[in-house]
């Protein structure tokens, strides 16, 4: 990159290194400064909370999150089928029944595992 050709490249570096720095110093210039928070009033429902906000979440809750997850990307799947199914015809009904199935399985696995027991 030592000839002519390379020149607009390190330009284009230079320019995009100075608006990065010139938008770090606005940063700071503009920032304002205050005290750490202590002791806030709970933003949510006016109660104290019952626990620390980094606590972890029991372990039955992970099955269900992934069975939500399961759900709801049937949901982003089925959406724009339904947009083509007329377009595509029967091998769209097919693959879609076909994902459906695969989806049922799923849930009757989860289902025989436990996933939907709570004690």
């Amino acid at each position: 990159m030592a000839g002519a050709e390379g020149r607009p490249v390190l330009l284009l570096l230079a320019v995009c290194l100075f608006g990065v720095l010139l938008l770090y110093g606005a940063g700071r210039f503009c920032a304002v400064r205050r005290e750490p928070a202590r002791a806030l009033p709970p933003f949510s429902g006016g109660l104290a909370p019952a626990e620390h906000p980094a606590s972890r979440f029991h372990v039955r809750w992970y099955p269900v999150s992934l069975v939500f997850l399961a759900f709801d990307m049937e949901m982003l799947f089925m959406y724009p089928w339904v947009r083509v199914v007329r377009e595509m015809g029967t091998p769209a009904v097919v693959e879609m029944f076909l994902f459906l199935g695969i989806l049922l399985a799923a849930v009757a696995y989860a289902w025989r595992e436990g996933a939907f027991r709570w004690s």
